[in-house]
């Protein structure tokens, strides 16, 4: 499926150099000047055949990047959100982080950091939608096999067993990359550091026994119970 970058920056230098930086990874882009011009659009984007993710600056003028993720939540998007700022704003990177931000880039970023948080970004939603249709489904007969699915009621139980064993912040943990949300992200959350989350996750995923965390998701979400 074709991945779009909905690109918001009043900057007209920045948005074309992003625009080409975008460009050259391989995704569709969508420039908008504004965030009330992206709004203009949103219903349409949403409904276009295509995997989204909003890439937008903080500071601009008119509704600025915040204001613009609260409209989205509003209209129900699942975008997810990815900020950038020149300015190192830690209060505005917290508010951000609250209301749902997959990440916070701060100006000029690095190539590497850009494709990093927009790959997590998209995978996580990816995972999310296809938890969302497995839900979807009509529950099939007893003894019939649900389509697409990879586990056994066995195996089910034995996940759920797993997870119930994850400690408190590994559960935390968990959550918050149930939520989408990138290592830095969930770090400046629970302030841990960047290392100590990559250690929960690696804790987690042998408990589990899920080798990506798109298997963590379908695991613990499709066992009984839920996540934790």
């Amino acid at each position: 499926m074709t991945r779009t970058v909905l690109l918001v920056d009043d900057n007209d230098a920045f948005r074309s150099s992003t625009a080409w930086l975008l460009g050259g990874m391989g995704y569709e882009i969508r420039e908008f000047a504004s965030a009330d011009a992206l709004l203009a659009e949103a219903d349409a984007l949403a409904a276009a055949p295509h995997a989204s993710c909003v890439l937008t600056d903080v500071r601009m003028p008119g509704t600025d990047g915040l204001r613009l993720h609260d409209a989205l939540i509003a209209r129900g998007s699942h975008w997810p959100v990815i900020y950038m700022t020149g300015h190192g704003d830690v209060p505005l990177a917290v508010a951000a982080m609250r209301k749902g931000a997959c990440s916070f880039l701060e100006k000029p970023f690095r190539e590497s950091a850009l494709e990093e948080a927009l790959e997590e970004a998209f995978e996580a939603a990816s995972a999310r939608a296809r938890l969302a249709d497995r839900a979807a489904l009509p529950t099939p007969p007893t003894g019939t096999a649900t389509p697409g699915a990879s586990l056994s009621p066995e195996a089910s139980l034995r996940t759920a067993a797993a997870a119930a064993r994850l400690t408190e912040r590994e559960g935390q943990v968990l959550g918050l990359v149930i939520e989408g949300c990138l290592n830095k992200t969930i770090a400046d959350r629970l302030g841990i550091s960047i290392k100590t989350v990559e250690l929960h996750r690696s804790n987690m995923m042998r408990k589990v026994g899920a080798r990506s965390i798109t298997e963590l998701m379908r695991r613990v979400l499709t066992a009984p119970g839920g996540a934790p």
